[in-house]
């Protein structure tokens, strides 16, 4: 799907969505069945590019270590429009701030879960999706403007 900040590929299986993906700018968009998983998402996601304050609602699947999991789940809990650290993170699943940083990196629906909304302890970005170069930042600095927190 077309977003403000390249394309999006959305990858599901019969009943869930199991990945969201950044794809370059350049990738043709597919129009997916309105009776599929994959036009869910994309309708909630368009929802939420309208509107920050959506909350998804998507049935996702996928497969993390213990660890990825907790991480992926405590990121459901930072509310749009705030930010906080690796190692705020990191306190609150029992982890250490490297390791919340690779499971950020290997989330497998960024944006449901809001990775983005994870910054270094200095108050700058950090990485995403795996980089620190400026294409993925310049995604989470456009997914942090809209959510209404200044970068």
């Amino acid at each position: 799907m077309a977003t403000p900040f390249g394309a999006l590929g959305i990858h599901t299986d019969e009943r869930f969505v199991t990945k969201i993906e950044f794809l370059p700018p350049s990738t043709s968009i597919l129009v997916p069945r309105k009776n599929s998983i994959a036009h869910l998402a994309c309708v909630q996601l368009n929802a939420y590019l309208d509107n920050a304050d959506f909350q998804f609602d998507l049935p996702t699947r996928f497969v993390g270590s213990a660890r990825q999991i907790r991480v992926w789940e405590a990121l459901k809990s930072i509310p749009r429009g705030e930010v906080i650290t690796y190692g705020e993170l990191a306190r609150r699943v029992q982890s250490v701030p490297r390791a919340v940083g690779q499971a950020c990196g290997k989330n497998p629906v960024p944006i449901v879960i809001p990775c983005h909304r994870v910054i270094s302890a200095n108050g700058k970005l950090g990485g995403f999706m795996g980089g620190t170069d400026n294409d993925p930042l310049a995604i989470k600095r456009w997914l942090l403007n809209h959510e209404g927190y200044s970068v």
